[in-house]
């Protein structure tokens, strides 16, 4: 007994057209959409109010109600280099750089040292790493500061260098040793069958592959350095000034000047946003490179 097939009989494969598939959105969704952009416009805007503000008069900073309509100038800009930020920008620029580097050169070894190749007590050195940063750092600060004063290297900017070093490293380690466990160990022995030693296999292999873990620990060192306030305000005065510290420098008594702090901090954001506008390429991947582990 045969079955005849209609030629106009519908079947699974039809085309669904895209205006279909727009109809058919859960409204669940678009809801949860529009609530995303709702908080992410809220959260952008007190920068987008800051840059505004950058480039208000004094006067027009300070209304109540806040003017929207103003005629733009560069002058507070202007007023913030003559107040002397070239010295704090360069202070933080060489503390952040150079921590940031030392940060890689110690941590990119302990981190593969602990994972690919561990050593005996691993689990003890990964503790020892994280108890640091357990300890706050106000009470640390008076026993540090007779220690650099002793050592006469107050308002010194190696000081910050090597506490922001101090600081970094444990986190670093951490998240690099992350990424050094998504490299299948079998790329180490298929180098060293080939004949290429540790430093060859590391240099060649292992670090083309973790270079955009790399580059999301570097950026994570870089803002937690740019941005720390603490260890600046206790340990420099003049000479290793650092942005931080500056911006504190525009509240005084008779209030808050609103729009040079405005302009202030805009250029204090600016080296951090450029850092992750270069590194974006290999930012999203290296955050969520050793999610899994």
């Amino acid at each position: 007994m045969s079955t005849d097939i209609r030629p106009d009989t519908p079947t699974t494969t039809a085309h669904v057209r895209p205006q279909d598939i727009e109809k058919q959105r859960n409204p669940r969704q678009m809801a949860l959409t529009a609530v995303t952009w709702i908080l992410a416009i809220g959260f952008f805007f007190p920068v987008l109010w800051m840059v505004l503000t950058a480039f208000k008069q004094e006067s027009d900073a300070a209304t109540n109600p806040p003017t929207f309509i103003f005629a733009p100038t560069l002058q507070q800009f202007r007023d913030v280099f003559d107040a002397g930020i070239a010295t704090p920008l360069l202070n933080s620029l060489f503390a952040t750089i150079v921590s940031t580097i030392l940060v890689l050169l110690l941590g990119v070894p302990a981190a593969f040292a602990l994972s690919l190749r561990p050593v005996r007590k691993t689990k003890d050195a990964l503790f020892f790493f994280i108890s640091t940063k357990m300890l706050p750092i106000v009470a640390a600060i008076i026993p540090l500061y007779v220690i650099v004063g002793k050592m006469d290297m107050l308002d010194n900017i190696w000081t910050l260098v090597i506490l922001y070093t101090a600081m970094n490293l444990p986190i670093a380690v951490w998240m690099m040793r992350s990424f050094f466990l998504e490299v299948p160990g079998e790329l180490l022995e298929a180098a060293s069958i080939d004949g290429a030693s540790l430093w060859t296999s590391v240099r060649e292999v292992i670090l083309p592959l973790i270079s955009p873990g790399i580059a999301a620990t570097a950026l994570i060192c870089v803002i937690f350095s740019w941005n720390e306030f603490f260890f600046a305000v206790n340990m420099t005065a003049v000479n290793a000034q650092t942005m931080p510290v500056f911006l504190t420098g525009f509240m005084s008594g008779q209030g808050l000047y609103w729009a040079q702090l405005s302009a202030a901090s805009v250029l204090a954001a600016l080296p951090v946003v450029i850092c992750g506008w270069i590194a974006q390429n290999k930012l999203v991947r290296g955050l969520s490179f050793g999610a899994i582990k």
